[in-house]
C-alpha cells in the first residue's frame, strides 16, 4: 500500500479496495519503523490521523467522493495546526501549540485529507540542506550520508521513502524544488499569492509560497487543487479562480515553445547534470516541443539580491519572537533587555541568527539605500527579464540545482557555498513566478531534477508538461534501496 500514489489511493478508496483507516494504520506503522533512519518527522499525530481517517471513511460511505478524501499527507512544521506543536524546526517554538489551523491545513482537512504528522525542516525555513533544524538533520533516503535538501527536507525525505504519498511544503528561494530534485520527487512552487500564507509562519513575506511535494505531477495537481484559492485573511492572496489542474494533464506538447537560458549552462553546473538536462530536452522535443535559446542577463545578480531581501524581511518577521508572548523564554531574566537577549540567543540557532544580523544591517540607517533598495531594483530587472522571455516562449527549462545532494556537514563551515546552490531557483521567487522540479536521472546514485518555469498562474501548464514527460520516462518511479 505504501507504494501507491495519491491518484492510485483515490481510485482504491473509491473502489473500496481498502479503507482510509487501514491505509493510515499501515503508514503510521511504517513511519514508526523507518523514520528513525531519516529523522523526517518532528511530530506524529496518530490519534488525529485515525480520527480523520474514520471520518473520511464515513463520508465515503454516505456517498461523498474526492481525490483527497481519506488520503494521508503530512504538513511541513511551519503550517499552524490547532492544538498541535508547530515548531518551525526551532527551539524558539518547541513549546508552541497553535490556537488555530493555517488556511492550507483547514482547506485540506475540509477536503478529507488525513494528517499523519508534521515534518522536519530547516529552522524557520532558513537553509538548503535541512541541517539547521533544532531537531537534528534529515537524511536523504537515496544515501543516508547525504542531505535531502532544504528547507522542506523532512517532507521530501518522507515522501521519497514512501512513508506517505505527498506532503505540503514551502518555497522561499527553492525550498520545494531543490529538495524535490535531491530526492527524486516532483515539487511545485505556485505563483506568489496562489496559495494562502495565513497561518504559515513567515520567513520572508514577499517570497514565501506554499506548495505540494509528491512523486508525480498528477499527484501535485491533486494536492495543489486542495491548497489553492483566494483567502480574505491573507492580504497577498490573489482573488482569481482556481482551474481544474488534473483536467489539463492530457494536453499535447505539440508546438510548445521551450526556452533554454544560455546563462544556465555556465562553469558552475556539473557537466553530468548538464547532460541529463539535454536528455530531457530531447525527450520533450520528441513529444513535439520546440526548443529556443534565450537569455536572462540579470540572473547573475539574483543571489546577492535575494540574500539581502530575504534576511531583511526575516529580521523584521522574527522580531516578534522575544520571549514575552509565546515561544522560548529564558529563565530568571534580570530585566527586559536581558529577557530579550537571552531568550533570542537561546531560542535561535546559528543560521537564523546570521540571517537576522545580515537583515538588520541591510535595513539600518545609512545602509538601506545601498543594500535593500538596490536589491529591490535588481529584483525588478530579474522580473523584466522573465517577462521579455515569456513573450518568446511558453515555458523555461533548465537544471534545478548545479550539483547533486552533498554530504551531511560538507557545507556547514561555508554558508556562502550553500547559498550558491540556489542559483537556479531563487529567480522564480524574486519574480513571483510558478516553478516545478521533476526527476530527470541520477548522478553517482543521487537524483537530479529538471526545472520548469512558466508565466504567472500557469501552474497547469507546468503540471501538464511534467505529466507528459513522466508518461514517457520512468525516473519518477525509482525507489531508494531499503524503502
Amino acid at each position: 500500500m505504501h507504494q501507491m500514489t495519491l491518484a492510485e489511493i483515490a481510485r482504491g478508496l473509491a473502489d473500496k479496495k481498502f479503507s482510509s483507516e487501514e491505509l493510515t494504520k499501515v503508514l503510521l506503522a511504517r513511519i514508526t519503523q523507518l523514520d528513525p533512519q531519516l529523522n523526517s518527522f518532528i511530530s506524529l499525530t496518530e490519534d488525529l490521523a485515525i480520527e480523520q481517517a474514520k471520518a473520511a471513511d464515513a463520508r465515503r460511505a454516505n456517498g461523498e467522493s474526492g481525490a483527497l478524501l481519506g488520503a494521508p499527507i503530512a504538513h511541513k512544521d511551519l503550517f499552524c495546526t490547532q492544538g498541535i506543536r508547530t515548531s518551525c524546526g526551532s527551539k524558539m517554538l518547541d513549546n508552541f501549540k497553535a490556537p488555530y489551523d493555517a488556511t492550507v491545513v483547514a482547506k485540506l482537512a475540509a477536503a478529507g485529507a488525513v494528517t499523519l504528522g508534521k515534518t522536519n525542516m530547516d529552522e524557520f525555513a532558513m537553509g538548503s540542506a535541512n541541517e539547521s533544524s533544532w531537531y537534528g538533520a534529515v537524511k536523504n533516503p537515496w544515501n543516508l550520508e547525504h542531505v535531502p535538501g532544504g528547507s522542506s527536507g523532512g517532507s521530501a525525505a518522507a515522501v521519497a521513502a514512501r512513508l506517505l504519498p505527498a506532503a505540503t511544503a514551502t518555497d522561499t528561494g527553492g525550498s520545494i524544488r531543490q529538495p524535490a530534485a535531491f530526492t527524486n520527487l516532483t515539487g511545485l512552487k505556485p505563483t506568489y499569492g496562489r496559495v494562502s500564507r495565513w497561518g504559515m509562519i513567515a520567513y520572508a513575506s514577499s517570497l514565501d509560497q506554499g506548495g505540494p511535494l509528491a512523486r508525480t505531477a498528477e499527484d501535485c495537481a491533486i494536492l495543489l487543487q486542495g491548497m489553492a484559492g483566494f483567502d480574505p485573511n491573507d492580504s497577498t492572496s490573489i482573488d482569481k479562480p482556481v482551474p481544474d489542474y488534473s483536467a489539463s494533464l492530457g494536453e499535447s506538447l505539440q508546438g510548445l515553445r521551450i526556452g533554454v537560458p544560455k546563462e544556465y549552462f555556465s562553469a558552475g553546473l556539473d557537466p553530468r547534470i548538464a547532460e541529463l538536462i539535454q536528455n530531457s530536452i530531447q525527450q520533450l522535443q520528441k513529444l513535439g516541443a520546440v526548443i529556443k535559446e534565450i537569455s536572462l542577463p540579470n540572473m547573475q545578480h539574483a543571489i546577492p539580491a535575494y540574500y539581502v531581501i530575504a534576511p531583511a524581511e526575516a529580521s523584521s518577521n522574527l522580531s516578534r519572537f522575544d520571549g514575552v508572548r509565546f515561544g522560548h523564554r529564558c529563565e530568571n531574566p534580570e530585566n527586559l533587555i536581558d529577557l530579550y537577549k537571552r531568550s533570542r540567543g537561546e531560542g535561535f540557532g546559528a543560521e537564523v541568527q546570521r540571517r537576522i544580523m545580515v537583515g538588520a544591517y541591510a535595513l539600518s540607517a545609512g545602509y538601506y539605500d545601498a543594500y535593500y533598495l538596490k536589491a529591490q531594483k535588481i529584483r525588478r530587472l530579474v522580473k523584466n527579464d522573465f517577462m521579455a522571455a515569456f513573450n518568446e516562449v511558453d515555458i523555461i527549462l533548465g537544471p534545478t540545482t548545479p550539483n547533486p545532494a552533498w554530504k551531511l556537514g560538507a557545507k556547514n563551515s561555508d554558508p556562502v557555498a550553500a547559498y550558491l546552490e540556489d542559483v537556479y531557483t531563487i529567480t522564480a521567487n524574486l519574480a513571483g513566478l510558478p516553478g516545478l522540479s521533476m526527476p530527470a536521472g541520477f548522478v553517482d546514485g543521487l537524483p537530479v531534477g529538471v526545472q520548469l518555469l512558466a508565466p504567472y498562474f500557469q501552474e497547469g501548464r507546468l503540471l501538464n508538461v511534467a505529466h507528459q514527460y513522466q508518461l514517457n520516462t520512468d525516473w519518477h518511479t525509482r525507489t531508494p534501496t531499503g524503502f
